[in-house]
């Protein structure tokens, strides 16, 4: 056994099934040792070879966050592995267990300016939570199962950089055996919880925020808002796990929200931010404010924050209930319960409905209806940029349907990719990229990936011929929009070319058909909606200095001659301005 075979046998013991890569020259002896597992039909590892090593990190990163389990990428040495670090750096803000292997060049030209040299050890070092070079064969198992024991243990990336020839070399070491740790549970000390029980319950108005670590306690975050009358916010990363059968909720805040989460947060004596660490503090209140998370670093990061709470949110609430004091008063509430609905009605309801023969197609009509056909339990993977609003506003979660992006790292061409991975990791359900023109174009190759291995996936793309959410970072500016435009693409016939199920719509009366033709394809299917380009996101908090962004930017854009393409504009987001 050399050092290669004696890795895999390692990621099998830890129930790794698939490793997504490139195969290389360095990387050579590991990827042998994967195909003499003989894949995951005999009980080994499946090698997934995908056309970029970016996509392979993406497809990583989805199938660890989706399973919760190992997932593996890999890349050979210099500009190989160097691929894997934008999906890399996503994995570890979303606190997926991912262990990637980068290959290095051999072991004695390390330091030698050698071809394809660089240094993959210090490199990753900023995306993971554990990065370190096998040097010798002796050192390889606890290096190995140390990177193992942080992916899963501390929830992120962890990298092993493995020179070509120490993985030709025999083994020197014996294996650590490998036992699965369950992870803990961490609970706020007595005191604490006594000085938050006692702020709510003093408090005349309360309002709930949460994010994605309420994952597991969406009935008791129910059962706390119903006891003292909150209404319930959510950041994107929050809405698969809160917002279904939560007859409180009031939709989201920040520059992709809607609905009336930002007057609530702000209307309140009293903000509770459940497992959330929101990076936009321009959308969080100036109000007396308890943060409850596992991760003590996050405590007032974004905020001012009266009242820190270290622990989990499940035990924190399971502990903080029988404390708390029945609200009441029902007025806050439920005004900002009616205030949803107006918003949801006028706003993000708005051209969903009677819109079959407007063109070009609204994006907000082709969102509602793909959530309508998509199964209960289906996987949405989301594209950066608009395609975020779209899945965020439309996309309605129901307990078992998952919505992944790159929420964190904010990376264009993810939905894609991370399709790719979910499939992987799900073969026998709905996998469903809301992709965009401009995100599917940059890894437009993994296509041919979906094709290869018949993925029954469906790409569902938002073809505005634009970067709609850098045009309208650009108007917030004050700036016209420019370098955002690109010619049409017939994405359709290029995936026919590759071998996909495709159609173009550009009527949207036929979006049904489309979309229930994809869907039901056995194979790779992609939805080509030719939409509305400059359908863009209000936020549901415009301020002051927004409204003179954009009264600026259309100013400049009609004195350059672009008077036509204001009023389009104009026309085409009137519908999604909030109103009160």
């Amino acid at each position: 056994m050399n050092i290669a075979e004696q890795l895999i046998a390692q990621l099998r013991a830890a129930g790794v099934r698939r490793i997504y890569g490139i195969v290389g020259d360095s990387l050579n002896p590991v990827v042998d040792a994967v195909r003499q597992t003989g894949g995951s039909g005999k009980g080994g590892i499946d090698w997934i070879h995908v056309r970029h090593e970016e996509a392979a990190a993406f497809a990583a990163a989805a199938d660890a966050q989706l399973t919760g389990e190992l997932a593996v990428c890999a890349g050979s040495c210099g500009p190989g592995n160097l691929h894997l670090i934008n999906g890399l750096y996503d994995a570890n803000r979303t606190g997926a267990p991912v262990l990637a292997i980068a290959s290095h060049i051999p072991s004695a030209q390390i330091g030698q300016s050698y071809f394809q040299e660089t240094h993959p050890d210090r490199l990753f070092n900023e995306c993971s939570v554990y990065s370190e070079m096998i040097s010798t064969p002796a050192q390889s198992p606890r290096v190995v199962h140390a990177a193992m024991r942080h992916a899963l243990g501390d929830g992120g990336v962890a990298v092993i950089t493995l020179p070509g020839d120490v993985a030709d070399a025999g083994t020197a070491a014996d294996v650590p055996p490998w036992v699965p740790v369950r992870r803990g549970t961490l609970v706020p000390d007595p005191a604490t919880l006594a000085e938050l029980a006692t702020e709510i319950n003093k408090a005349s108005t309360v309002a709930i925020f949460v994010g994605a670590g309420v994952d597991g306690a969406h009935d008791e975050v129910v059962q706390l808002a119903e006891l003292i009358g909150a209404p319930i916010g959510h950041s994107l990363r929050g809405k698969e796990f809160i917002q279904y059968d939560n007859p409180f909720d009031v939709g989201m805040t920040g520059l992709l929200g809607y609905g009336a989460a930002a007057a609530g947060i702000h209307d309140a004596d009293l903000l509770i931010m459940l497992g959330t660490d929101f990076p936009y503090d321009q959308f969080l209140p100036e109000v007396r404010t308890a943060q409850v998370d596992r991760d003590a670093s996050v405590l007032g990061r974004r905020t001012a924050v009266d009242v820190p709470v270290h622990g989990d949110v499940l035990p924190t609430l399971q502990a903080l209930l029988p404390l708390v004091e029945r609200k009441k008063s029902r007025r806050f509430l439920e005004s900002t319960l009616k205030k949803h609905d107006r918003l949801m009605d006028k706003a993000v309801g708005a051209y969903t409905r009677k819109v079959e023969k407007i063109k070009p197609i609204h994006p907000e009509y082709a969102a509602s209806v793909l959530d309508e056909l998509a199964a209960e339990d289906a996987i949405f993977t989301a594209d950066t940029g608009m395609c975020n609003v779209w899945t965020a506003r439309y996309v309605n979660p129901t307990g078992q349907r998952r919505l992944i992006g790159s929420f964190l790292h904010g990376s264009m061409a993810n939905a894609l990719p991370h399709a790719i991975g979910a499939q992987f990791a799900y073969p026998d359900r709905q996998v469903i990229s809301v992709s965009g023109d401009g995100g599917l174009s940059m890894l437009l190759g993994e296509m041919i990936t979906a094709k290869t291995y018949e993925l029954p996936l469906t790409v569902a793309l938002f073809n505005n011929s634009t970067l709609g959410m850098v045009k309208l970072e650009m108007l917030v500016d004050k700036l016209p929009s420019f370098g955002t435009d690109v010619p049409g693409t017939d994405y359709a016939a290029i995936a026919q070319a590759i071998g996909w199920h495709a159609v173009r719509v550009t009527d949207a009366g036929d979006l049904h058909d489309a979309f229930a033709e994809a869907l039901a394809h056995p194979g790779p299917a992609l939805v080509d909606i030719v939409t509305d380009p400059n359908a863009l996101s209000i936020p549901p908090k415009i301020t002051a200095d927004q409204v003179f962004g954009f009264a600026t930017a259309m100013s400049k854009l009609v004195l350059n001659g672009g008077a036509g393409e204001a009023v389009s504009m104009a026309r085409s987001n009137l519908r999604n301005i909030p109103r009160g």
